[in-house]
């Protein structure tokens, strides 16, 4: 039985690449989709082809390098959605490719606003409603990328929330929510870039496991590429 249907999905940075892929896969599941993007028109082509589907789709904007931009975004979701069952925190930035010692505390402090900071602040927002309704479904998009350490502010914000993820799995225990971080393999997206090992398609159906089944176990920390069979 196909749980999902007729729920409601917030999947940030859905205007194009994985969390577009994302928005057709739940659509196709008969999941109503919110997308976001960081314009209030930066969304369109992904309406478009969600609409397609047959399911509701509304969008929302903002940027996530601010707390405020993060409380924008859960404002809107809440005020033109029924609910918000599912959470996709997808969206993110790659900090410039620089030798580890010059990386500046500022473009520290911006990497870890956007890709760390602004999901607590998501998770915050929108996980007690789910609660409250004794269903919800949380997946943050992590990252695998190892040893490349002109990157690791990125790779260190995704590393926070694997944590992140694996404590709030305790909070939420017994309420009907489960919580993982997902990492969708090295595709080639705009973050990607063009070498990547998979095309972006190949995010599905893996991305997906967590609503559409109970395989995995609140808390951990997934591969989308290992269920590309599913």
């Amino acid at each position: 039985m196909n749980t999902c249907k007729g729920k409601w999905a917030l999947i940030t940075g859905s205007s194009r690449g994985i969390g577009q892929q994302i928005a057709m896969g739940l659509a196709r599941q008969g999941v109503n989709i919110i997308l976001h993007g960081r314009t209030a028109d930066s969304t369109g082509k992904s309406a478009a082809m969600v609409k397609l589907l047959g399911v509701d789709v509304v969008s929302v904007h903002g940027e996530m390098d601010s707390d405020a931009g993060a409380r924008q975004v859960i404002a809107q979701a809440v005020e033109i959605a029924p609910s918000v069952d599912i959470l996709y925190g997808n969206h993110g930035i790659q900090n410039p490719w620089k030798e580890v010692w010059d990386i500046s505390q500022a473009e520290w402090a911006k990497t870890f606003q956007v890709n760390f900071f602004s999901m607590v602040t998501l998770c915050n927002g929108l996980i007690p409603k789910m609660i409250k309704n004794g269903y919800g479904r949380v997946i943050l998009t992590t990252s695998g990328i190892p040893d490349i350490p002109q990157l690791t502010p990125y790779g260190t914000s995704k590393a926070a929330i694997d944590k992140y993820v694996f404590d709030m799995a305790a909070q939420l225990k017994d309420t009907g929510v489960t919580i993982h971080s997902m990492d969708p393999g090295w595709l080639r997206t705009d973050l990607g870039g063009p070498d990547g090992m998979f095309a972006v398609e190949a995010v599905l159906p893996g991305a997906l496991v967590p609503v559409i089944t109970d395989v995995l176990e609140s808390g951990t920390t997934f591969a989308a590429q290992n269920y590309r069979g599913l």
